[in-house]
């Protein structure tokens, strides 16, 4: 194949992927250019390209999925190549050949190869025929209800419903009978529509509890494929992995072998070029699964960057120029244990429902071996329209102990505050004792519930809300509009009290209780009591964002964060965020008694319930788009709709009520059931 030099790449994506694949882009000489819907245009990976072109309007369908729009920008600026990052485009066939057509160069695999493995019934029968070992599958797009039963029975349960252009845990659903294979189905459908333009489905069977074990696989346009050893991907939520790592504590040396044999068989089958990942279920009985192949570069792929010192974004930019793979990739050699974790603006004591706002400090400590992919920074709104994920944390060391630790540590003083975020979900995983031993199949979350319940109120807890008490008391000074420079509290009348005498009372709202504060400042004492308990303490340092604290003769140093009456306090441990609540509040202040909200911002699919339907608890109300997924908000209670405040379309804010339900559903005699 002839060399096809260029010097200016397009890519057609967003957040951390764009600004990965530009940072290479640099480091080969290459200028960038970055295509931004109107949501995203104060973002990092916008101010950092070269050149930048707007793509009016906020939603993926609009903007970023847009082929049309990507390849002219590209015809504007210059640009002679598109790298597609990972989802939106990137496994588009039409997209790639798309590209070709405009005499532009695609950074990724062949449009066939595409087709071929895009499509996951197509690929598995390949496979199959190649001797690679298959899960049975069939396509159920449009088949009616009988046949739709029948083929469930056929494949068995459980079975898992997949959009066969899929990806990243979209239009996936377990299904467990026959009564929920139906909405299941459909459910998958509009989600893989939405996702990726194809509401293609199918049915597979599902194993309860294997291991998700993938290789990474590079092949050039000189007949060179190579395996880049495998990634560990079994930690999940919403069949979307959210821990990785190189090597699997489960692969030996000869399964290695086995695994990296069948993805290069995989590649050569599909005459692939660029980087690809062949994914595989392993079984406890230790018999392996080919699942499907991403033609792309995948979320993980730092894990194998690490433990190889390759750079596999600059490998792809050279085999798109034709030139040979270079030998380190050709013979490469793995060295120590690298984990990367997926860090999500989500709620995992909520059903990791997603959650949106503007993230006010995003901030971490550089330590050896630590990598942060980030698509964020302080300043950043994390809307709804897009993936919730705000950064990619990579630890890299001797042995995977240390890289946990390493990993766990890092995340804990890490500032990521504004959002609510997943980091002490990860960091309670990578210190749990079953990762730690290597033993985690893909029902690791399912099986341990405890890891996602909201944490309790403790003692650390309380003593962060008597920091953030203090720094509020700290920031008195600040707020005098005279004379800024006077004591906290200082008054001109003496008859009163100092502030440093006064007892100060306030009451913080921590995840679903509150903490109730009275405390008093003598010099450097501080007499508080917290819920009723009594902590006495010495303030070293008190400022609205430092506060440096002993209590029982332990010292501790705490920054804090306050934006409006939220307050965010961080120790080496760990934040606590707590809401200072109001002496007075409206008298409205309780909300709609008796309603549905919505639990994220996000945009209404479906509207299930009309006025007069009777409903139970748990009843299907609303169904809402948010991040490219769907949820389903259900009846909190039995009784009676009595108004439906939202239509198809409508775009809500956390928090907005939904459907009004009245408690007297039994003596409506012209109540209708949903």
């Amino acid at each position: 194949m002839m060399t096809q030099k260029f010097r200016s790449v397009l890519v057609a994506n967003r957040g951390e992927i764009a600004r990965r694949v530009m940072r290479s882009c640099r480091e080969a000489g290459l200028r960038t250019v970055a295509v931004f819907s109107d949501a995203d245009e104060d973002e990092p990976f916008v101010t950092e390209a070269d050149l930048a072109v707007r793509l009016p309007g906020v939603t993926a369908t609009d903007t970023y999925l847009r082929a049309d729009l990507i390849i002219e920008a590209a015809r504007r600026t210059g640009a002679e190549a598109i790298h597609p990052g990972y989802g939106f485009l990137s496994e588009n066939a039409d997209f790639a050949r798309a590209t070709l057509d405009a005499g532009l160069v695609f950074i990724g695999p062949p449009p066939e190869a595409m087709e071929l493995m895009g499509d996951k019934l197509r690929s598995k029968t390949r496979m199959q025929e190649l001797g690679v070992p298959v899960l049975p599958a069939i396509e159920v797009t449009h088949l009616a209800a009988g046949e739709l039963r029948k083929a469930a029975t056929d494949i068995g349960f459980p079975l898992l419903v997949k959009a066969s252009a899929g990806g990243g845990g979209r239009g996936m659903r377990i299904v467990r009978d026959l009564e929920q294979t139906s909405d299941a189905v459909a459910a998958a459908r509009r989600e893989a529509q939405s996702a990726f333009g194809d509401e293609t489905v199918f049915l597979e069977r599902y194993l309860e509890a294997p291991r998700h074990i993938e290789i990474q696989v590079f092949a050039d346009d000189h007949d060179q494929v190579v395996a880049l050893f495998e990634r560990e991907c079994s930690i999940q939520r919403r069949h979307q992995k959210i821990v990785e790592e190189c090597p699997s504590p489960a692969v030996n040396d000869t399964l290695r072998k086995q695994l990296s044999e069948a993805a290069v068989t995989t590649a050569r089958a599909a005459d692939y070029r660029g980087a690809g990942t062949v994914e595989f279920v392993l079984a406890e009985d230790g018999s392996f699964y080919f699942l499907e192949m991403n033609t792309r570069l995948q979320v993980e792929h730092p894990v194998t960057e690490a433990v190889t010192g390759l750079d596999l974004v600059r490998l792809q930019l050279e085999v798109a120029q034709g030139l040979p793979l270079p030998e380190e990739a050709l013979s490469p050699t793995m060295s120590g244990h690298a984990i990367e974790v997926r860090l999500y603006a989500e709620d995992p004591a909520n059903g990791f429902l997603p959650t949106a706002g503007r993230i006010h400090d995003f901030s971490f400590e550089s330590t050896p071996g630590l990598r942060v992919d980030a698509g964020v920074r302080a300043g950043s709104v994390v809307s709804t329209y897009y993936d919730s994920m705000l950064a990619k944390v990579i630890a890299h060391a001797v042995d995977r102990t240390t890289a946990a630790g390493v990993l766990a540590k890092s995340l804990r003083l890490m500032h990521v505050d504004g959002v609510v975020t997943n980091r002490q979900l990860l960091v309670d995983v990578l210190e749990h004792p079953r990762f730690l031993a290597g033993t985690t199949p893909t029902s690791f979350l399912d099986d341990h519930p405890d890891l996602l319940a909201a944490r309790a109120v403790d003692e650390r807890l309380r003593l962060h809300a008597l920091v953030a008490a203090l720094s509020g008391y700290a920031c008195a000074p600040e707020e005098h509009s005279v004379l800024p420079a006077v004591p906290a509290g200082w008054r001109n009348n003496p008859p009163m009290r100092s502030h440093d005498r006064a007892l100060e009372r306030v009451q913080y709202a921590v995840q679903d209780t509150t903490v109730n504060i009275g405390f008093s400042v003598a010099g450097r004492e501080v007499t508080a009591e917290v819920d009723g308990e009594r902590v006495d303490a010495v303030a070293l340092h008190l400022s609205a964002d430092v506060v440096d604290l002993e209590v029982a003769g332990i010292r501790r140093t705490y920054t804090v964060l306050a934006v409006d009456d939220v307050v965010h306090v961080h120790d080496a441990d760990g934040m606590t965020t707590l809401g200072e609540l109001s002496r007075f509040p409206a008298p409205d202040a309780g909300g709609h008694a008796g309603s549905a909200t919505a639990p994220m911002p996000g945009v209404v699919l479906d509207v299930l319930v009309s006025q007069g339907c009777v409903v139970s608890t748990g009843d299907r109300l609303v169904v809402l788009e948010a991040m490219k997924m769907e949820h389903t908000v259900t009846s909190p209670t039995d009784g009676t709709v009595a108004e439906v405040l939202v239509v198809s379309g409508d775009q809500v804010e956390a928090g907005a009520v939904l459907v009004v339900l009245a408690d007297d559903a039994d003596d409506d005699a012209d109540a209708t059931p949903a």
